[in-house]
């Protein structure tokens, strides 16, 4: 009888240390979102994505990074979440040249890193999770086309050095070269300060003749609103302005016919995706991390996830509009 007794003992706690070790999640599964001027409701719906995934696997989601546009404020926050060897790190490279150094950095202490949003294709991180930049820019690209016939001035609000936005830019810049009647007349830099743009916007929409502003193109997701706010005040509503990314202030300024459209990024798919996948690495990790898996014809990673883009102008606003309702 007693060594029935503890043969069953024996097998209870055989099966009590398999189901535990086959337990895959933990809350002590920390996983790091960092970018550069989260204030924005860009960066909180990407932050709702990934604490969405993070509740979903039982693990710990952080968010680290300044509420401005910081680019020397993110590669801190990026080397603090080093510091704490968290299980992976998704991030936003605002500044690639900044915070490639801490990407590299991270993938040496064996962390697994994936950038998302704006990509530092130059690092060590695994690959990358979020719009193509190029094809977005050609898509608005055909969008002034459309709205010009082709002709006229376009001056494009942007933030330097963002790997996305220069790949947008190189879109536009692909499809006005079949109009040569279609002129960038100007890039400007906002430094990721949407009142920059407002300034600029209300010098650039006076001018008259040759030098005429026919279409504001804004290339990142806080500088539409301000500019329309100025095609309102000066009731030039002859300019077109091209938005980018979707939130309340945008939705309703295309309703009211003062944003002609605006080009959608899904950051909440980024964070959730991005979430999950960091996830995989952690637990199946490769045998080398720092490999560049895109030169791998046989690589576990692909080279990049699109998570799509779509235009939204007085269409098909409503449709956005019940979401954004429903969201509240």
């Amino acid at each position: 009888m007693k060594a029935m007794k503890k043969a069953v003992l024996a097998v209870l706690a055989l099966a009590v240390a398999f189901t535990s070790g086959c337990q895959r999640h933990s809350t002590k599964e920390v996983y790091y979102l960092i970018a550069s001027n989260m204030a924005l409701p860009y960066w909180q719906t990407a932050v709702a994505g990934f604490n969405r995934a993070a509740a979903q696997y039982g693990v710990t989601a952080k968010v680290a990074g300044p509420d401005t546009h910081d680019v020397q404020a993110e590669l801190a926050a990026l080397q603090k979440a080093i510091a704490t060897k968290p299980s992976g790190i998704l991030i936003s490279a605002t500044d690639p040249a900044v915070v490639q150094p801490g990407i590299n950095a991270a993938i040496s202490a064996g962390i697994p890193v994936i950038t998302m949003d704006s990509d530092a294709p130059g690092s060590s991180r695994l690959y990358f999770i979020g719009t193509n930049n190029l094809e977005a820019g050609r898509l608005g690209g055909r969008r002034i086309v459309a709205k010009t016939g082709g002709r006229g001035n376009v001056a494009f609000f942007t933030i330097a050095g963002q790997h996305n936005m220069d790949e947008r830019l190189k879109g536009f810049e692909d499809v006005f070269s079949g109009y040569p009647n279609l002129k960038i007349a100007e890039v400007f830099d906002t430094k990721g300060d949407a009142r920059n743009a407002f300034d600029r916007a209300q010098q650039l929409i006076v001018q008259t003749g040759p030098k005429k502003i026919d279409a504001f193109v804004c290339l990142d997701s806080a500088s539409g609103k301000q500019v329309a706010d100025i095609v309102k005040r000066n009731q030039a509503t002859d300019r077109e302005v091209l938005a980018w990314d979707i939130d309340q202030g945008t939705l309703d300024d295309i309703n009211a016919g003062l944003i002609d459209a605006t080009v959608v990024q899904r950051p909440f798919t980024m964070g959730y995706v991005g979430l999950k996948a960091l996830d995989e690495a952690f637990h199946y990790p490769p045998k080398q991390l720092s490999k560049d898996y895109a030169q791998d014809a046989f690589s576990i990673y692909p080279v990049f996830v699109d998570t799509g883009t779509s235009l939204v102008d007085k269409n098909n606003v409503g449709v956005y509009l019940s979401e954004a309702a429903g969201a509240k």
